[in-house]
């Protein structure tokens, strides 16, 4: 139970925002994709209507504690003012006096976004000290960043002990349509489960093969489930790590893999590439996609779902050659009548690059904390945000909260 942005009289107050806005950028520091930006302006516009004094934070990338200048959010708050069509002032620290004066001389209803918190190593080490200092700017912390949620940050978690803390608007939706995946999905469920590394979706893997009525598996990680079956994939991608854990897995009926695949003679995008049968892969060469047949059989699943996660790309879908198992099972889920969620990451990135997130019924900002929230596990700054309605309950009144 925790409280909700509409519990807090914002008029005339400070309200200190944790927002998500670690977008891709390119080295100019120029904002790629601003999906997550326009995540937040629910949050924002409405605290601008009830005339709060708006501070907003966040991090960019992992510039590990040191100042990192294409890591700067300046070009972040440049796209914020356009899409608000309102100043965003911009400082360039997140603490200290030149803050403070900053923060001093703002008025109700106008916004500041500090500088990169992840600038201090604190911030990652969840520094109950920097919690403090950013805290000092403040009547009231809101939680909007769900895709910092799985993690015990000085911004989403420490500070917590120090303001009455509620969620946004953002964070209240991705609880709202991630919890009855995980709690009571309408079946047939299928998961898509994409993307890279195996040892990222360990748990939710173990999981899903428990709770979903099917698992198909793509991208690069179906290359360790195909060779931990006997199957040479070549040069393809493999973490050997991961060959007993996906052993446990590669029999179960609920579990479908690639019959087929997109091959390369190299990682390049204008690579020689052929179609062959999984069991067909030569010793020189990868495979950067899947293939017609299984597309094919991922498809006439998906059709059948009430149900539909998705987490991760098919194939190197930045690669028209190599894009087709991503856009046509993008298109399939898109398509279907079931629940849809995307989970986050290069799910997002895929599903506009073909134009497909608004014919999704959610979209997760948060690729680590979606999948973490549905193995089950407790979020930190979701149980942070428990922790602090506990605290301050006694010093809201009329209060409806969030349970």
């Amino acid at each position: 139970m925790f409280f909700g942005i509409e519990d807090f009289d914002v008029k005339n107050k400070r309200v200190l925002v944790r927002v998500d806005f670690n977008v891709p950028v390119n080295d100019n520091g120029l904002v790629i994709d601003d999906s997550r930006i326009k995540e937040a302006l629910p949050t924002i516009e409405y605290l601008v209507k009830k005339k709060a004094v708006i501070i907003l934070m966040s991090h960019l990338g992992r510039p590990d504690g040191k100042v990192v200048d294409k890591l700067r959010l300046n070009k972040v708050a440049e796209r914020l003012s356009e899409l608000l069509r309102k100043e965003v002032k911009k400082v360039d620290d997140c603490v200290g006096d030149s803050v403070v004066k900053a923060v001093n001389n703002l008025k109700p209803g106008e916004i500041i976004l500090l500088e990169n918190l992840r600038f201090h190593s604190e911030e990652e080490k969840d520094d109950e000290d920097f919690a403090k200092k950013l805290s000092s700017f403040a009547d009231f912390f809101v939680n909007d960043a769900f895709g910092a949620c799985h993690r015990a940050h000085a911004s989403v978690h420490a500070i917590t002990e120090f303001l009455p803390s509620c969620a946004g608007f953002l964070l209240e939706k991705e609880l709202t349509n991630l919890t009855p995946l995980l709690e009571a999905p309408k079946r047939p469920f299928v998961v898509v489960l994409g993307g890279v590394k195996v040892s990222d979706k360990i748990g939710v893997i173990t999981k899903f093969v428990e709770s979903a009525d099917k698992v198909l598996v793509g991208g690069a990680m179906s290359n360790t489930f195909l060779k931990a079956k006997g199957i040479n994939v070549g040069l393809s991608k493999v973490e050997g790590s991961q060959l007993d854990f996906a052993k446990k897995f590669v029999d179960n009926k609920k579990v479908v893999l690639p019959v087929d695949c997109v091959i390369a003679d190299r990682f390049e995008e204008d690579a020689s590439s052929d179609v062959v049968d999984i069991k067909d892969i030569e010793d020189d060469w990868l495979a950067l996609d899947i293939g017609p047949e299984t597309i094919k059989n991922f498809k006439a699943v998906i059709k059948d779902a009430k149900t539909v996660f998705w987490n991760g790309p098919m194939g190197v879908f930045e690669w028209k050659k190599f894009s087709s198992g991503t856009s046509e099972i993008a298109k399939a889920i898109a398509k279907s009548k079931a629940v849809k969620v995307g989970g986050g990451g290069e799910t997002v990135e895929a599903l506009n690059k073909f134009k497909l997130a608004k014919k999704m019924t959610h979209v997760s900002t948060g690729g680590g904390a979606s999948l973490e929230f549905l193995e089950g596990k407790k979020l930190p700054a979701v149980t942070a945000l428990e922790s602090s309605y506990e605290k301050f309950k006694n010093n809201i009144k009329n209060v409806t909260t969030i349970k």
